[in-house]
């Protein structure tokens, strides 16, 4: 049964990411149609990571009380009747930027839902701690080959001819995960034991668990570095890559170019685990905070798209590598009652720093052009090295262990 649970994970899972790959790829294209202006276009990748800062804490505290599975459901009919208006709006011209900031929000909104259940899901499904970092690898390649390796290029062909026919089908992607989902069974709700808390009481004890871990605690501050340094490049990433812009090319070529980082992203899943017993958790962690900055510097220094595709490449490997490195070490460490509301910390930290990176990647480019928002953008997520370097050290990832 739970690998008949969790083989249905992974397809929930692969559709879910596949809606969101061609969205991800549609929303740029309807938001290029209204605006080219640096700051107004970086806004809308600002709008859609604010929820991370204001609904993150106590995402993971209902992921703590509510059955993880149902949350993961009902989000997903949620996504998929929203961007189904989307569509229609769109369908008729009548849209706007602030159509898009309301869509993106919600949005935004519900991935926090349904991204902390989701994690926080796994442990119960797999069992076994010691298959976790296979489990997430598998999940990982998966999520990203549909995400970015299919959906990108996908939304971008039917954008192509319509934009309002590519957000219907990552609607229809949205449901259909949905429907998969159902047919996972058993009970997710985590136990809880004791009086009933209130809410706040829920956040502020895994909060004190997250930041009283220093292992978890230094892995949450360089993933929240990273990400706004990402974030400040793909913010306006499309400006530079499609024409006029100097790389210039098409919407869908565009869509091919992410496929790079998608290609990456999947090798460096399915050979994660395998990387972790070959170098042990810190070096592997070293390794993949070396390559952080490569994302930004690559665009900094090139516009070729054969420099591009490698430098994206390597980067979607090596980043994809530290992500289920960590959210192993994360689900064997954190007890289940628990897992919610850590992740939801975590990923504050983690993904709070990403509107603030849109806003910078905005401002930057607007003042001091594109390429200046690549240079500080690997700039800044070169502050992960060091970071790791002194706060994951052998005897704090060896004693992590021991306590999973």
């Amino acid at each position: 049964m739970p690998r008949r649970n969790f083989r249905h994970l992974v397809m929930a899972s692969g559709l879910s990411n596949l809606a969101d790959g061609v969205f991800q790829i549609t929303l740029p294209l309807v938001a290029l149609g209204i605006t080219r202006d640096p700051r107004a276009f970086a806004s809308v990748t600002l709008v859609g990571r604010l929820p991370w800062l204001l609904f993150a804490l106590p995402a993971g505290a209902l992921a703590d009380r509510l059955d993880r599975r149902r949350t993961m459901t009902r989000v997903g009919v949620g996504r998929a009747m929203l961007i189904a208006g989307l569509a229609i709006i769109v369908l008729v011209e009548l849209e706007t930027m602030w159509t898009l900031y309301v869509v993106a929000f919600v949005l935004g909104v519900g991935e926090t839902m349904f991204d902390t259940a989701a994690q926080s899901i796994v442990p119960t499904i797999v069992e076994d701690p010691d298959q976790l970092a296979t489990a997430n690898g598998r999940l990982y390649a998966v999520e990203l080959a549909s995400n970015q390796f299919v959906g990108p290029p996908l939304g971008a062909l039917v954008a192509s001819a319509t934009l309002a026919g590519a957000l219907l089908s990552s609607s229809i992607a949205y449901v259909a995960a949905a429907g998969t989902l159902l047919l996972i069974t058993g009970q997710f709700r985590p136990i809880r034991t004791g009086p009933p808390t209130r809410l706040r009481t829920d956040v502020a004890e895994g909060l004190r668990y997250l930041f009283g871990h220093p292992l978890l605690r230094v892995l949450a501050i360089c993933v929240g570095v990273s990400n706004l340094a990402s974030t400040a490049m793909i913010a306006v990433l499309p400006l530079y890559v499609i024409a006029p812009g100097p790389v210039g090319l098409t919407g869908t070529g565009f869509a091919l170019l992410l496929t790079t980082l998608a290609v990456g992203s999947v090798v460096g899943s399915a050979l994660a685990a395998h990387f972790e017993r070959r170098l042990g958790p810190r070096r592997a962690l070293l390794v993949a905070s070396a390559s952080f900055p490569l994302f930004g510097l690559v665009p900094a220094l090139t516009a070729s798209v054969v420099w591009l595709s490698i430098g994206f490449f390597f980067a979607g490997a090596l980043a994809v590598g530290w992500n289920v490195i960590t959210v192993s070490l994360r689900q064997r460490i954190v007890p289940n009652h628990l897992l919610g509301r850590v992740n939801a910390g975590y990923r504050l930290v983690a993904w709070g720093t990403m509107p603030l990176g849109a806003a910078l990647g905005g401002l930057t480019a607007s003042r001091f052009g594109l390429t200046a928002a690549f240079w500080t953008s690997a700039a800044i997520s070169a502050l992960c090295l060091p970071l790791v370097f002194v706060g994951a050290t052998d005897e704090r990832v060896g004693v992590s262990r021991q306590h999973a």
